[in-house]
């Protein structure tokens, strides 16, 4: 049911953009026009431009400053082609770019003729590094640069700073090549590999501690990269003891360096439960929590989802994350209109609310309202751990009623959720929530009832005509008064409440109904008495006979008799028809006395939709109780949203109390489809009273019910 948030791998600092940094002051001496007039008169100009540099670098690998100055130019128009333009990758690469731009990765031979003084010493390879790692922004050709021999190089030049020189030129190699690195091994696990046999990892995280902040940057974005899903790796960073810089780069007060660390630590701890262990004990939570307060939403969205993984560790982590003072902060960030910032804090509030203790603080914190707004996200991932968070506050008695004043059911229950998993998860609230309405909540709940505003009120009756049990419904909607709130809510203006209201009177009548079913037919004053089958209009032993449409129909008294308080008043009460022989029926047809007949002669009939009503008003006539039960319910079977009217008013007629149930029923059920039609209203008006004294009878009777059975 838990779904875990999507780990990066780096490069989405917006400074960053893929790696590809406006070129620094010195770098971008290039002739911009020249570029630009490159980029868009056609392929031929480009081509012959890519050549002219490759050619320059293939022939200018010297100490003179007439071929260093162009091998730096050369390697600054490859980057700005690179950087300005993606689909111009393709272009640099066949052009043969990467081996000449290999070559001055390292520096040219130095002769005895050559001067002391080295011309734009760790330029030419700061140009090729980044002109490089631009190019290895396409995955298909990182392994081609690694391939020939990149890597080596590269991490030698990360240690440019260890003979001692410092300057800017210095920074800025070793800053070109940490990117390079990036962009090299970026979602490639052969080539993260890779880079740790060469030797990169111990260079980068010595560099953590590098004077310059964007080398610091650099460095840290590079082994955030290879750690990620990188066991081998993620070990040795941590062997290196790269944890303890880490931590203080947290705290830095540069966005970009602590949106770098806080990246590389999560993902070290990331499916490595050893390294988690070691980053707690490193003193990692506070300043992870501090971020959570960040001005930078990069920044907070990794401590988000860093402390829910750390929240999984075990239960007093959980704890202790909420006494250090994350909660409120993840509420905030709940509001953000960042989506992912969003999605993460929601994460580790759910990871945090599946622990008793805090719980109730989560929501004491204000943290419902704003995870149950979350579940009209149009965002999968956003919506599911938001169920989850709520999935996990609904495990706590102290936050039932909480749910239910602010409307949580109702969303929960109306909410459109994307994915199965969701609703499956919101199912499960849901009972989780049902379970616990009983003994103290309970009673807050109908506490609620009695003293809150109306919309509270009625807040309270809707949840529990769904969650309530049985047992307790006669004492919440008929002694409490929660039915007259939802019948209120029938009547109301709003159409949402309405249906509302509907949708919990149905949920209502079908627990009821389960516990209280509709009997078959009332007891009859006298026993019955069926003669069978074979007797039916048959003049054997006869003793009266009924005219019909003029066509003779033989019967016996002494079934009749048995069979109603009409026939009984009719052959032994005062009438003339007590001793006369033939006995004619007017205003019945021939085809509906004769099934009425049958019946009264074995019990049972079938009944066609097509006779239905003429044979109730004969069933009602008669008062043939059992009959017109079976009239009423063939008739049921036949509502429609176009019928309903009529039926109701045929229940009316002949007083067919089970048409009538089931016209009450069938009005509830489809409220929603009934309330566009123009006499609706006027239905539900009429209907009101006969909802109230069903449900009356209904709910007092499945009471019973309940008690008998435990007796």
């Amino acid at each position: 049911m838990e779904q875990q948030p999507e780990r990066r791998e780096g490069r989405s600092f917006p400074e960053r953009k893929g790696q590809k940094r406006k070129l620094e002051e010195g770098v971008a001496a290039v002739e911009d026009r020249q570029i630009s007039a490159v980029t868009t008169d056609g392929g031929q100009a480009l081509l012959s431009e890519v050549a002219a540099q490759v050619s320059v670098l293939n022939s200018a690998f010297s100490w003179q400053e007439s071929d260093r100055a162009a091998s730096k130019r050369a390697t600054q128009v490859l980057a700005e082609l690179a950087k300005n333009a993606e689909d111009l990758v393709n272009v640099i690469v066949d052009g043969g770019a990467v081996p000449a731009l290999m070559t001055h990765l390292q520096p040219p031979p130095y002769n005895d003729g050559d001067l002391a003084e080295k011309p734009y010493e760790h330029e030419v390879e700061k140009g090729s590094a980044f002109a490089l790692g631009l190019l290895a922004i396409k995955p298909e050709y990182q392994k081609l640069i690694v391939d020939k021999g990149a890597l080596p190089h590269l991490v030698n030049l990360l240690k440019r700073n260890k003979d001692g020189s410092s300057s800017r030129a210095v920074n800025s190699v070793i800053r070109r090549a940490a990117d390079a690195i990036t962009n090299l091994a970026h979602e490639n696990s052969s080539i993260k590999t890779r880079v740790r046999v060469e030797g990169g990892i111990p260079p980068l995280v010595e560099l953590l501690e590098f004077s310059d902040s964007k080398v610091q940057r650099a460095a840290a974005g590079a082994l955030r990269t290879l750690a990620f899903k990188n066991d081998d790796n993620k070990n040795q960073i941590v062997e290196c003891n790269a944890l303890p810089t880490l931590i203080l780069m947290l705290g830095s007060e540069d966005a970009a360096i602590h949106y770098e660390a806080v990246g590389v630590i999560g993902n070290l701890v990331h499916s490595s439960p050893h390294i988690k262990k070691e980053v707690l004990a490193a003193g990692a939570l506070q300043p992870v929590i501090g971020l959570l307060s960040s001005c930078c939403p990069e920044s907070q969205r990794e401590a988000a989802l860093l402390l829910g993984q750390f929240a999984s560790t075990d239960s007093d982590c959980k704890v202790h994350i909420v006494q250090r003072g994350a909660v409120r902060p993840l509420i905030e960030m709940l509001q953000s209109p960042d989506v992912q910032l969003k999605e993460m804090s929601a994460f580790a509030l759910g990871r945090l609310a599946q622990d008793a203790h805090n719980q109730a603080g989560i929501a004491h914190s204000g943290g419902l309202g704003p995870l149950l707004k979350l579940l009209d996200s149009r965002n999968g991932s956003l919506q599911h751990n938001a169920a989850f968070a709520l999935y996990g506050l609904a495990d706590n008695e102290d936050n039932v009623s909480d749910f239910i004043r602010v409307g949580g059911i109702q969303k929960l229950q109306d909410g459109e959720f994307i994915v199965q998993a969701t609703k499956d998860c919101v199912s499960k609230t849901l009972k989780r929530l049902e379970e616990k309405i009983h003994g103290r909540v309970l009673r807050h709940l109908l506490y609620l009832m009695r003293i809150s505003e109306k919309s509270i009120q009625r807040r309270v009756a809707l949840a529990l005509a769904h969650l309530c049990s049985p047992e307790d419904q006669r004492t919440i909607f008929i002694d409490d008064n929660g039915l007259e709130l939802l019948l209120g809510l029938l009547g109301s203006l709003n159409t949402k409440q309405q249906l509302d209201g509907a949708a919990a009177l149905y949920k209502l009548a079908s627990k009821s109904m389960a516990l209280s079913p509709v009997d078959a037919a009332p007891p009859s004053p006298t026993q019955r008495v069926y003669l069978g089958e074979q007797y039916v209009n048959n003049a054997t032993l006869s003793d009266v006979t009924f005219l019909v449409e003029g066509r003779t129909f033989y019967a016996h008294r002494i079934c009749l008799l048995a069979s109603s308080d009409a026939f009984r008043a009719m052959f032994d009460g005062g009438y003339r028809e007590k001793d006369a022989r033939d006995i004619e029926i007017p205003n019945i047809k021939w085809e509906v006395f004769e099934l009425m007949m049958r019946f009264i002669y074995t019990g049972s009939v079938d009944i066609t939709n097509e006779i239905s009503k003429d044979l109730l008003r004969a069933a009602d006539q008669y008062l043939l109780e059992g009959l017109k039960r079976l009239c009423e319910y063939t008739i049921a079977q036949d509502i429609t949203l176009e019928s309903i009217g009529d039926m109701y008013e045929l229940s009316e007629a002949f007083h067919a109390m089970s048409l009538r149930q089931a016209c009450i029923l069938f009005i509830l059920e489809h409220f929603d489809k009934l309330s566009s039609m123009p006499w609706q209203k006027e239905l539900v008006q009429r209907t009101v009273p006969e909802i109230r004294e069903y449900f009356c009878r209904a709910l007092t009777k499945s009471t019973t019910n309940l008690q008998s059975l435990r007796l």
